[in-house]
């Protein structure tokens, strides 16, 4: 009688477990004290995205919420600029690992443009060049607890914010658009987009809305009115607000210091926190 003692249990003979991915447990490790993980997308550049995610993430931080900001746009990161930080990351001797810029007592930053020593370099890498660099990214970072993480994601809906809804399990995504036919047909991708990678959304969010004129009062519409409403009721989605065009959205953000941070005032900023609400609600 043979000594089957050596055998593999199960007596199927089969491949012993694969070793976990290094990798994919640095992310684990690095996500697993965020209580809610928001991905902040567009269908299309140029929608207002960038500067949105920051003012969700700065009004989140001023109610007290310890909030992360994480831009991992490759070719256009443009958050380090907005919260008013500069010069590369710190790594931290204990972990080994990047230590988020510290903008208030609730806000942390982190941005791709932080690994740059010019940040006028253009990047130039391929698709999978890119995963892998956002992935590592990801998993590089030292946040410790937070109650929200605001990742600001590539637009469109490619390889870069694929790689982003892949790698930040148990996120969920809030799309930014602005009213006009072009941009709510990208949203439309967008949104199907997220539920081909069963990636769940928050709502959409409508930017650069219609607005009272300075001068005499009249309501000013830049490209129309309803269109983020109106696709967001066709496609079952929740819709969270509207936000007004305003240049001081824009000022502020070039000036590094965001418009809903403690003391500003003003139609965009009671629009946004309305908005901010309803985000909190869904979650």
């Amino acid at each position: 009688m043979h000594d089957h003692s050596d055998s593999n249990e199960g007596g199927g003979g089969g491949k012993s477990p694969q070793a976990p991915d290094p990798q994919d447990q640095n992310i684990e490790n690095a996500l697993s004290k965020i209580k809610h993980k928001l991905i902040v997308m567009s269908g299309k550049g140029g929608v207002g995205k960038s500067s949105f995610a920051t003012n969700l993430a700065v009004a989140l931080a001023a109610k007290g919420f310890s909030t992360g900001l994480m831009d991992v746009d490759l070719h256009g990161p443009s958050i380090a600029g907005m919260v008013g930080i500069n010069g590369l990351l710190e790594v931290s001797q204990e972990t080994q690992q990047v230590v988020p810029k510290k903008v208030n007592e609730n806000l942390k930053v982190v941005s791709m443009q932080s690994l740059m020593k010019d940040p006028d370099q253009a990047v130039i890498w391929r698709g999978p060049a890119k995963t892998g660099i956002i992935r590592q990214f990801i998993g590089d970072v030292f946040w410790d607890a937070l109650d929200f993480l605001i990742v600001d994601s590539p637009p469109g809906t490619g390889d870069e914010p694929l790689s982003v809804a892949q790698t930040i399990t148990g996120a969920k995504a809030l799309i930014v658009t602005t009213p006009q036919d072009v941009a709510l047909a990208d949203v439309r991708k967008s949104i199907n987009f997220c539920r081909a990678v069963n990636l769940e959304l928050v709502g959409l969010v409508e930017n650069m809305g219609p607005f009272a004129c300075p001068c005499c009062g009249k309501t000013v519409e830049l490209f129309k009115s309803q269109g983020g409403r109106l696709t967001a009721e066709a496609m079952g989605v929740t819709f969270l607000g509207t936000l007004p065009f305003d240049p001081e959205v824009v000022k502020s953000c070039d000036q590094g210091a965001p418009i809903a941070a403690a003391g500003q005032s003003g139609p965009f900023v009671a629009a946004l926190e309305t908005v901010v609400q309803a985000v909190i609600g869904r979650l």
